[in-house]
């Protein structure tokens, strides 16, 4: 699917710049093909200055790399498959080493956090996924093959792109059609340590993204990039939050994604928005926290299809190591 396209001075994360698109990718706008309405999501924001960063403006990003209808698999890994949304994927249990359910606690994060150094088991594809519990993972391409390397239960990933395209790897909660509204998996917080290499091409950003469905919403919440921060989505932000100590501005975007969605027959979306004014490259993530102020925006999710640890690039060369990507829920998964 084709996720928004951010900017910032330097044409920052999915869909926008002009120049040196995926054929796919839209310029100046929404990405996308046509298609229904979407689901309920608020009113388009309007108002609320752009901060401070040196913007561009710009079109949306692309859809994220979407998970089509089709069968689901539990527990195990699965290559080649798509998530379905007709089930849920890998519900099983948490990772070792504090991973998975209960992270209510604060955890104290080592940012010098190194990779691990066996077990590593290579993904190449442009529409992967596999894992379960907090560490089910998805690759996703609009172009060449991009690769992930994941370690089993061990919530610790790599993702790397050579030109693929608009790329998207990502970790974390898989729940597909067995999601529940968030408020019912109490805090759902990620812990996270990532380090940069190479290029991103005209956008990117690293952060936690994912879908609802009932409404059908896709959502990120963006840490950082490879480029300036924040970016600029070409919709002024409503306002901002505060979270985790940081400040994030809030945007609402309605795209109708190229890619398509992860809510089965809906080709029109919401999109939400949490994009930190200063990056950030460890630390906890309260997932829960950025929920709550979409909501008293009157911005709602429905059913949580995923929560994952993520990085997009667009073209480019380059790579990003995770050697943290805890995503934990209090109440269970």
């Amino acid at each position: 699917m084709k996720s928004p396209i951010f900017f910032a001075a330097t044409c920052l994360v999915v869909s926008g710049c002009s120049a040196g698109l995926p054929p796919e990718q839209g310029t100046g706008g929404t990405t996308g093909s046509s298609g229904g309405a979407s689901a309920s999501g608020g009113s388009h924001a309007s108002g609320g200055a752009q901060s401070s960063g040196g913007t561009s403006s710009g079109g949306a990003a692309h859809s994220g790399g979407s998970s089509h209808s089709g069968g689901s698999s539990t527990g195990g890994v699965s290559s080649g498959g798509s998530f379905g949304v007709g089930g849920s994927f890998g519900t099983g249990g948490g990772a070792t080493g504090g991973a998975g359910t209960g992270g209510g606690g604060s955890v104290e994060i080592d940012c010098d956090a190194q990779m691990p150094t066996s077990g590593g088991q290579d993904h190449s594809s442009s529409n992967q996924q596999g894992g379960s519990g907090n560490t089910a993972w998805s690759i996703w391409t609009n172009g060449g093959p991009g690769n992930l390397t994941t370690y089993g239960e061990t919530p610790a990933f790599k993702a790397s792109w050579n030109n693929s395209g608009d790329y998207l790897g990502r970790m974390g909660f898989e729940w597909g059609n067995g999601g529940k509204p968030y408020t019912e998996y109490g805090t759902i917080k990620a812990d996270y340590v990532w380090n940069k290499d190479g290029n991103a091409g005209n956008y990117s950003y690293i952060g936690i993204y994912g879908w609802s469905n009932n409404p059908c919403v896709e959502w990120y919440i963006v840490e950082d990039s490879f480029h300036q921060m924040p970016f600029n989505t070409g919709d002024q932000p409503s306002g901002t939050t505060e979270v985790d100590g940081g400040t994030y501005n809030l945007v609402y975007r309605h795209t109708n994604g190229t890619g398509g969605s992860r809510c089965n027959g809906t080709n029109s979306w919401d999109q939400f928005y949490s994009i930190r004014l200063e990056g950030k490259r460890c630390g906890t993530i309260t997932v829960s926290d950025h929920f709550a102020a979409w909501a008293a925006k009157g911005w709602n999710l429905g059913s949580l299809l995923e929560v994952k640890i993520v990085v997009e690039a667009a073209a480019g060369s380059g790579s990003v190591e995770f050697p943290l990507a805890n995503v934990t829920t209090s109440a269970g998964n």
